[in-house]
Formats: structure tokens, C-alpha cells, sequence
């Protein structure tokens, strides 16, 4: 029975300025990879990319107006704790906020070859990570 490596999915909010080179680190860390072994199409670099809003109040500064600025959410996926945490390690050196915004979740595969043959909708279990 073939072995299979642990899958986290990676999610981030970054202000547009600093999009290419986080994502670009957190590749490089090696996430975004398709899973070795999983067939003949090979694709690096994956990510879904949405663009929003985010708001943030200065502390303890209650008459100050709330600050709205554009980010993007990147949502990648990492093969391996290891791969995770060096990908959240590269993205704290790239990302311009002192604390950036991620969260990273273990994926469990929960029956999906069953719902990739009848056309119904994947359902998986999650794990939070720190």
C-alpha cells in the first residue's frame, strides 16, 4: 500500500504589494505542489487568490476611525508538516505586518474516490495546526 503524506492547506491575507513575493517564498518552501507520486500531471505553484477588504482599529485607540486596506487571500496547499511550517516560516519573512494573517488546517481525505464517482460534493474533516 502506497504511503500517504499528510495534507495541510494553507490560507493568508496579504496587502497587494507584498503578493508576489510571499507567494513566491511560500513556494519555494515548497507548497503549492501537486502530491509526488499522484500521477503524470505535475503542477507547482497552485493557489486560489481572492481579493478583499480588511479592517483593523489601532489598540486602545477607541475614537481612532477603523482602517479598511485591500488584501488578497491566498489559499495553497502543503504535502507534510515540515513543508507546512517552513511555508509559514517564509511567509512571516516576506509579509509585511508584523503578524500576518494565516491559519493552517490538516486536510483528511474522507471518502472522496466514493464522491468523485457519483458527482457529489467532498466532505472532509480538519485539524487546526499552530
Amino acid at each position: 500500500m502506497a504511503t500517504v503524506t499528510a495534507k495541510y492547506q494553507l490560507v493568508f491575507h496579504v496587502p497587494p504589494r507584498a503578493l508576489e513575493a510571499c507567494k513566491q517564498l511560500v513556494f519555494e518552501a515548497g507548497a503549492g505542489r501537486q502530491q509526488p507520486g499522484s500521477g503524470s500531471n505535475n503542477y507547482t505553484e497552485c493557489c486560489w487568490i481572492t481579493r478583499g477588504v480588511g479592517q483593523s482599529r489601532p489598540n486602545g485607540t477607541v475614537d481612532a476611525p477603523v482602517q479598511h486596506e485591500e488584501e488578497s487571500t491566498v489559499e495553497t496547499y502543503c504535502f507534510g508538516e515540515d513543508v507546512a511550517r517552513r511555508a509559514v516560516a517564509a511567509l512571516k519573512t516576506a509579509h509585511p505586518y508584523d503578524e500576518p494573517s494565516y491559519s493552517v488546517v490538516k486536510m483528511e481525505d474522507v471518502g472522496c474516490r466514493l464522491a468523485h464517482r457519483h458527482g457529489a460534493p467532498i466532505i472532509g474533516f480538519y485539524e487546526m495546526v499552530v
